[in-house]
């Protein structure tokens, strides 16, 4: 594919985030936070110009990196999902941002400390990275992107440095590093027999042989490790339990995506569809598995933060339930199952990342996250518990939520594909998670004798219930607006 105007766009969405790494890490802590925050409007910027372009053009927008053609050089490529994910990115770590600000700011006159300049300087770090990940169209250089995303996530997580944390962030290195090496051979298969990784030249190419099938598979492995599909999720929760809520929030709303984004390229845009026919049963029974598992795991747990990780364990199984759908479908990547899924992704971002956030206000404020102890919460951080249910209804698809929007969406393509059965999984799921967000929210509401430790920072409380209103407010707008994610979909 050609370049096409606007590809300058495809290189500054990368090029700003890693050159205030940069510079942030030159210049120090201090500086390091004001950089970020001056990146965070214009990274909105570029995202909403992208998606602006591609919604005009109907059309995906192409840049040669060097001016030089795959498969000889790199190609840059953002379709419609693509640039709502861009969009979507941009403005969860534009939150994020705000957010952590009042954690990781150096006062004036303070001496500057190592925490602030590493949580800024990896925080761009995951955005170039996501940057590239959602650019990127070559299987390999999506592979480099997935390694940055993986090294930058695991630094944010053990900011604290407590030697708790960094035993569970070993784990989540085990996986991501077992994956990405599944990931690599299947690369290594693929260029053998083909002799490019260029997403669409790999498109025009690839045949059902024995050793397409065996790369697929690694690479489907590896990437289903590295965003914690049940049953290889065991690292996720520890993960969560004792990061920080902006490195938690960005690991569960936006890391385990880019992962999702690449199978979804793989088996739907790369791949011959006989054979996405045929692995989409394997996935989503998979994906039903993690829904059933980490709602169940859910409603047990005693800790609020504990309890966040397992929904992000069940609500990842969504995702899946659209291979078979989208297979089935007659009007195939155009159907209601390609729109719900990906409205679903978009939503779970914001809700997830909301809900994190608000879980890590009100620790914060009462000194622990024990759900048996939340009393009194909803009276010391009261837009931290609307924030928490607010994205709850939104995991629970309880309308006029956007979660509601995309569940909807996939039980009628169920319905319209002979496929009921996985529409009761999608029902049931949506009760479960109602039983744990209940479960949080009386907690939260019953009297307390025990005072706060400390208060709320409103700025805080502020953004975790706008980013739950915004999942929210995804379910009003009307499907048609949400056209973009059909366009340039490759057959």
């Amino acid at each position: 594919m050609d370049p096409t105007p606007g590809g300058v766009l495809l290189i500054l969405a990368m090029v700003v985030p890693v050159t205030g790494m940069l510079v942030a890490f030159a210049m120090g802590g201090r500086a390091a936070e004001r950089i970020a925050l001056g990146v965070v409007p214009v990274g909105i910027g570029i995202a909403l110009l992208l998606a602006a372009g591609v919604l005009r053009a109907k059309a995906p927008i192409v840049a040669w990196v060097g001016n030089w053609a795959p498969p000889l050089g790199l190609a840059l490529r953002v379709d419609g999902i693509n640039a709502a994910m861009l969009l979507t990115t941009a403005l969860i770590l534009g939150g994020v941002a705000l957010h952590a600000r009042a954690d990781y700011a150096t006062a004036p006159g303070a001496a500057e400390a190592r925490a602030p300049l590493a949580f800024w300087v990896f925080f761009l770090a995951l955005w170039t990275a996501l940057g590239m990940a959602f650019l990127g169209s070559d299987l390999f250089n999506l592979f480099v992107a997935l390694e940055m995303l993986t090294f930058g996530a695991l630094a944010l997580a053990c900011l604290d440095g407590r030697a708790t944390q960094f035993k569970a962030e070993l784990r989540y290195l085990l996986f991501a590093l077992i994956g990405s090496v599944l990931y690599l051979l299947g690369c290594g298969l693929l260029y053998g027999d083909y002799g490019t990784l260029d997403v669409v030249l790999l498109a025009r190419a690839a045949r059902p042989d024995a050793a397409t099938i065996m790369a697929a598979a690694l690479m489907s492995v590896g990437l289903l490790a590295k965003m914690a599909l049940f049953p290889l999720h065991l690292w996720l929760p520890p993960a969560h339990a004792g990061a920080p809520p902006a490195a938690s929030a960005v690991l569960s709303g936006l890391v385990v995506k880019a992962s999702y984004f690449l199978l979804l390229r793989l088996w739907f845009t790369v791949l011959p569809g006989a054979l996405a026919a045929a692995v989409a049963p394997v996935f989503a029974t998979l994906g039903a598995a993690a829904i059933l598992f980490g709602s169940l795991v859910a409603l047990r747990q005693a800790r609020l933060k504990l309890l966040v990780a397992y929904s992000t364990v069940a609500q990842i199984g969504y995702l899946f339930l659209m291979f078979p759908l989208v297979a089935g479908a007659t009007d195939g990547l155009g159907s209601a199952a390609w729109l719900g899924g990906a409205l679903q992704a978009i939503c779970h971002a914001f809700a997830k990342a909301a809900m994190f956030l608000a879980a890590g206000v009100i620790a914060g404020v009462l000194g622990h996250d024990r759900i048996a102890d939340l009393g009194g919460s909803a009276r010391a951080t009261p837009l931290s518990v609307w924030a928490f249910g607010l994205a709850g209804l939104s995991l629970m698809g309880i309308p006029p939520s956007g979660g509601f929007s995309a569940k909807w969406l996939l039980l009628i393509a169920a319905i319209e594909t002979g496929q009921w059965w996985w529409a009761l999984v999608i029902v049931g799921g949506g009760l479960l998670t109602g039983g744990y967000v209940f479960r949080v929210l009386s907690a939260s509401m019953a009297d307390s004798a025990a005072p706060p430790v400390a208060a709320a920072k409103p700025v805080q409380e502020r953004v975790a219930l706008g980013l739950a209103i915004v999942s929210v407010l995804l379910g009003l707008m009307p499907l048609g607006a949400f056209g973009l994610v059909r366009i340039g979909l490759l057959p």
